[in-house]
């Protein structure tokens, strides 16, 4: 749809995974780049929040230093029981990556879009909480099987993870560890992120996304709470609403939006593009497939290596 699309000369901004494997991937991001004139996006909404776009000028900017490492986790617990079942559970429909695919990208993403670090290679370790599951007769939204009850049901076996971590080693020498798990109980959706820099640290949670923690060696740490008049000129656009008045999860989705279209209107699209772009899509599935290899083998994969 995606490739139809931009052959037609639209604008594209495609929900992620941008492709089914990074084969797929690199063709779109070939085909955008025959057309730099058209937008061509992924909704990687997470970095809209304001602080976390604070958070990309102050390390990309420099004022930190180098980073020294990133870690976090993402965190949610609607596939907890044996008795939660939503599609993105069958490997034949969501691909045989799960929890990474759908939320460790978007960590992934959002440790690249603050960063700029580009991720060398990968040693994961996956986890499969619940072999089998019970899944309805007919099917059930995402987050809502646990709201019913006396449900009949049939046992299916299961092959996409519920849990993974990921150690990482960046280009240039900074190291990272990232972990997933859909199956945490008391994590609706919890995303956390830590960079330590040669000078500072920040640390982000998305469950508390209007405040940013600013850590410090020779001085009284920091909290900076989201405020329109003390954010950096880039990012004041991106928040709407006075301080002391919260933005949230349905605000990124806006904000990544305006990003978007603004850049439709400004004629900043191809390679003057600020939004997530085809490559920002394919890099995620280069990282995919890298973690998938490394758990079939146990072993350090460098990302983009061939069978």
């Amino acid at each position: 749809m995606a490739k139809a699309a931009l052959t037609a000369n639209k604008h594209v901004l495609c929900e992620k995974p941008l492709a089914m494997n990074s084969g797929e991937s690199a063709e779109l991001v070939r085909l955008a780049g025959e057309k730099p004139h058209l937008a061509s996006g992924v909704n990687y909404n997470i970095r809209y929040y304001p602080l976390c776009l604070e958070a990309r000028e102050r390390v990309r900017g420099g004022g930190m230093g180098n980073v020294l490492h990133v870690a976090g986790s993402y965190s949610q617990d609607w596939l907890l029981l044996d008795t939660d079942y939503n599609w993105r559970v069958l490997d034949t429909e969501g691909g045989e990556l799960r929890a990474v695919a759908d939320i460790g990208t978007h960590w992934l993403d959002l440790a690249w879009s603050i960063t700029g670090l580009e991720v060398e290679s990968v040693c994961a370790d996956l986890q499969v909480v619940h072999s089998k599951r019970k899944r309805p007769k007919g099917e059930v939204e995402t987050f809502q099987s646990k709201q019913r009850t006396e449900i009949d049901t049939e046992s299916i076996p299961i092959h996409t993870e519920d849990y993974g971590s990921v150690l990482i080693r960046y280009r240039g020498g900074a190291r990272g560890t990232m972990w997933v798990s859909q199956a945490f109980a008391g994590r609706k959706n919890c995303l956390r992120i830590e960079i330590a820099a040669q000078k500072n640290s920040l640390a982000f949670n998305s469950e508390k996304p209007n405040e940013i923690w600013v850590g410090h060696r020779d001085r009284a740490n920091e909290m900076l709470i989201r405020d329109p008049a003390l954010l950096a000129d880039k990012v004041r656009p991106f928040a709407d609403y006075p301080g002391g008045h919260n933005e949230g999860y349905d605000d990124s989705f806006k904000m990544c939006f305006r990003d978007f279209y603004g850049s439709i209107i400004a004629g900043r699209t191809g390679p003057l593009a600020t939004y997530p772009t085809f490559a920002d899509g394919h890099r995620e599935i280069l990282l995919c497939e890298a973690i998938l290899k490394s758990q079939r083998e146990s072993r350090w994969v460098t990302v983009g290596e061939q069978p």
